[in-house]
């Protein structure tokens, strides 16, 4: 969003992904980024949702007085949090995958949650699981093929949207000023 709308005066810090296997410890490690950043910019705005931390993300924001993005889940703020409740009432048997989580599913799901090595858990994490929603933000071939190859080797009925950056993008646009 920053390289495509030119933002120079935006700046990014991220996390490692893979603190979405453990949610308990993204609070963790975001009050050790905040402490250490909140003196060097005037003006900070945390990109997560809750990520499955419960709230925990929403109270350490309070105490720094700090804003995140929409929704329990960044599947709902590139939705948009109607389309991602309409998908969830359909039925709410259903995996998700983003453009960043189809490009680093081996890593983070296949590897990090050890069904490389362990290939039994495959059913028992996707067990419940009947379908498969990449929710793309840009329109890609191979992040599409990609993704479809994903729903095959998880054995999940397959769904493509192009959902571009929902709230993401009039979030960071907000911060323009």
């Amino acid at each position: 969003m920053i390289r495509l709308n030119n933002w120079t005066h935006l700046k990014t810090q991220y996390l490692p992904a893979i603190l979405h296997n453990s949610p308990e410890k993204i609070t963790v490690e975001l009050r050790k980024f905040l402490q250490d950043s909140h003196a060097k910019f005037n003006k900070v705005f945390i990109g997560y949702a809750d990520c499955g931390t419960g709230g925990k993300i929403d109270s350490l924001l309070k105490e720094f007085g700090l804003k995140r993005l929409p929704g329990a889940h960044c599947y709902e703020f590139f939705s948009g949090i109607n389309t991602f409740k309409d998908i969830m009432e359909k039925d709410p048997r259903t995996f998700f995958l983003t453009d960043f989580l189809v490009k680093s599913f081996e890593k983070l799901v296949w590897q990090g949650l050890k069904i490389d090595k362990k290939p039994e858990l495959l059913k028992i994490y996707f067990k419940n699981y009947k379908n498969l929603i990449y929710l793309a933000q840009i329109e890609d071939f191979d992040l599409q093929k990609k993704a479809e190859e994903i729903s095959k080797r998880l054995k999940l009925e397959y769904e493509y949207r192009f959902v571009g950056f929902g709230h993401l993008k009039t979030s960071l646009s907000s911060l323009n000023s």
